[in-house]
């Protein structure tokens, strides 16, 4: 049975492999309403997998512990069960995709964990998770559907309330639903005035379409960049728990998670996975009823592939007209490629590349495309660059 008294109990287990997570308080997210991030991208292994990992380990038998666990995870939860096996003394097995990133699987490795990679996906990888438990006796740790990883995932909303008692709403994401089970349950104890949402990506909307249906529901597929939250069936325990405790769960865009990640780079400072942004992206885009509330939104981890960071923040750029790609249709004649640049440069934009295409004329010999990527200050300034062309008599033609 799930009570108030086991999150207590697992915070007092956690208290010395944590680390303290403080409110970071910003005006820089929604205007309308006093936001807090709940930094848990700082957490030890770059997420709050640690929590559940350590507690669901730390409440082993002696006798199971001296077998070992398994798990499976391509991300934050291998990582979280490594480091919670090997503060302990314990075996761990992790059983990964051959496809998952490298650095996923090294940073793994060094935790202390052996791993396994399994020809395949992940649920292949889970598969031979199962089987190795069978046949060799290791306990399974699972990633969201149990009870003490729900607690010990929850420890997170007793630190909001300590932090901030007066807080209103609460922002979660949501894969599996464990970290929002353990969330919603703890507030909704000691405060049922809380109201607990939960944040999937579109391409992910596992929990939505389950608390839609009044049951879990398997989705065909999920392809997101937050793919610490790409699960295709939410548990029986999660979403029992969600449908009795959350207030609603809502989704956003992969465009609006790109935003709130280059968003709390730029304004706080804090590198976040697509995971960790959607709370931040469900606040931003108001998917929430929030104004006039005080809101907490969970950064969940930060564990981001730099060449994924990378194409996040171009994305991020594009999507806020800070980033721009201009194609101008000019009479192909010395002079008109300066020209248009100028126009550009004069309205206080960095043009970073120029491409001189004659194959995009259409046959007419006479014209060319100029195609000019430079930096603006916003969207209201990409269309004054556009407008300004068009008056020179350019023909801006992807406008």
């Amino acid at each position: 049975m799930l009570t108030i008294d086991k999150f207590y109990n697992a915070r007092i287990v956690l208290e010395n492999i944590l680390r303290k997570t403080d409110l970071v308080h910003t005006k820089k997210v929604n205007t309308t309403c006093e936001v807090y991030l709940k930094p848990e991208c700082l957490q030890r292994t770059g997420s709050f997998k640690i929590r559940g990992a350590y507690y669901k380990i730390s409440q082993l038998s002696d006798e199971e512990k001296a077998k070992g666990v398994v798990a499976c995870s391509a991300g934050n939860h291998a990582q979280g069960v490594a480091l919670g096996a090997t503060s302990m003394g314990i075996k761990s097995l992790i059983c990964l995709p051959e496809a998952a990133p490298m650095s996923k699987v090294e940073a793994t490795r060094r935790l202390g964990a052996e791993i396994c990679l399994v020809p395949g996906v992940y649920d292949d990888a889970y598969n031979r998770a199962l089987a190795m438990r069978d046949e060799f006796g290791y306990t399974f740790i699972h990633p969201f559907n149990d009870e003490n990883v729900i607690a010990g995932q929850g420890t997170i909303a007793l630190e909001i309330l300590e932090e901030l008692p007066d807080v209103d709403v609460i922002v979660v994401p949501v894969g599996g639903g464990g970290l929002i089970s353990g969330v919603a349950y703890a507030a909704k104890t000691l405060n049922p005035n809380i109201k607990v949402y939960g944040v999937q990506a579109e391409n992910a909307a596992s929990m939505v379409q389950s608390l839609e249906a009044k049951e879990p529901v398997l989705l065909t597929s999920v392809s997101t960049l937050a793919d610490g939250i790409a699960v295709k069936k939410p548990g029986d325990i999660t979403f029992d728990i969600c449908s009795n405790y959350v207030d609603g769960v809502v989704t956003v865009s992969e465009e609006e998670i790109c935003a709130a990640i280059l968003r709390l780079i730029e304004k706080k400072k804090m590198v976040a996975e697509g995971a960790g942004a959607v709370a931040v992206a469900a606040v931003m885009f108001d998917k929430i009823p929030v104004e006039g509330k005080k809101v907490v939104c969970l950064v969940s981890g930060g564990n981001i592939d730099v060449t994924t960071l990378g194409r996040v923040i171009s994305s991020g750029l594009i999507a806020s007209g800070r980033l721009c790609s201009i194609h101008i249709e000019v009479n192909d004649q010395p002079g008109t490629l300066a020209q248009t640049c100028a126009i550009v440069s004069k309205l206080g934009a960095n043009i970073i590349s120029v491409h001189h295409d004659r194959a995009m004329s259409k046959g007419n010999v006479r014209v060319c495309v100029v195609k000019l990527t430079a930096e603006t200050r916003n969207e209201e300034h990409l269309l004054e660059i556009k407008s300004a062309l068009k008056k020179k008599g350019f023909n801006v033609v992807n406008d």
